[in-house]
């Protein structure tokens, strides 16, 4: 049994199943692939989002508003941990810091996202449920303020990771999860499956971001779920596992964090 544990489906190209979500969930459920986490990236797309996953109880959601999201509202914690109460709603997420596109945004870019990183922090404490977090070329900044906040308390995972070791055992070091993306099958990721080899068996998460980021042989392509595969047997074959075992693995290590 596979989990993608990070994905956007409401973002996921419907073309080749004649725009039927529904022919989606069948052909990844005939991939092996039994569950997924719909992860949220705005509000404003939240409940379109929330509605067409909720006959499909295999799907999962969180709730939050992405670093790189300037178009919408920032959420208060209150409301978040409202939103979160929904029983098929396991995180809140994603949320971080991501610096790469920041020339030119203005000198209180990152003093922003700082603050919204604050408070899905908070409301993750409050309501009890792990943070989605996002870091990119914002390493240091990451750490500091899930110390400052004591995001521990609330635990999480550190997704689509590419960061280096010590980031990763700094996150780690919190209580944190690694997940895994198609990234790590990239020829430039060398030293990125190197953190994958150590990362404690129970810490470790396998994810697709879909529709972003499809592994090779895929890569260049839209994503999907049923690409997780690829990411599993990437992981596996790093670890000397049977991709079935990294399956079951990174199954039970889904359902303990996230609770399921």
């Amino acid at each position: 049994m596979l989990v993608d544990s990070h994905c956007h489906l409401d973002r996921v190209d419907l073309n080749p199943y004649g725009g039927d979500f529904g022919g989606l969930m069948a052909a990844t459920a005939a991939a092996g692939v039994a569950r997924m986490l719909c992860v949220s990236i705005d509000l404003e797309h939240y409940p379109a989002m929330r509605a067409l996953v909720d006959p499909f109880p295999q799907v999962a959601v969180s709730v939050g508003v992405h670093p790189n999201e300037d178009e919408g509202r920032d959420p208060e914690p209150d409301e978040l941990v409202t939103l979160a109460a929904d029983p098929r709603n396991v995180a809140i997420g994603e949320t971080g810091l991501d610096y790469y596109r920041g020339e030119g945004r203005g000198e209180d870019w990152a003093a922003r996202q700082q603050e919204r990183f604050r408070r899905h922090i908070a409301a993750a404490r409050t309501c009890g449920k792990p943070l989605i977090v996002h870091t990119r070329a914002a390493r240091a900044d990451t750490i500091r303020i899930l110390r400052e906040e004591r995001a521990g308390e609330a635990g999480g995972v550190m997704h689509c990771f590419t960061e280096d070791w010590d980031t990763a055992k700094a996150a780690l070091d919190l209580g944190f999860y690694i997940s895994f993306s198609g990234i790590l099958t990239f020829k430039t990721a060398a030293e990125l499956r190197e953190v994958a080899a150590r990362v404690p068996p129970e810490r470790i998460l396998i994810e697709t971001d879909a529709p972003y980021l499809a592994p090779v042989p895929h890569r260049g392509k839209p994503n999907e779920p049923r690409l997780v595969a690829h990411v599993a047997e990437c992981v596996a074959a790093l670890r000397g596992l049977p991709p079935e075992a990294l399956a079951e693995l990174t199954s039970r290590n889904f359902s303990a964090l996230f609770r399921i």
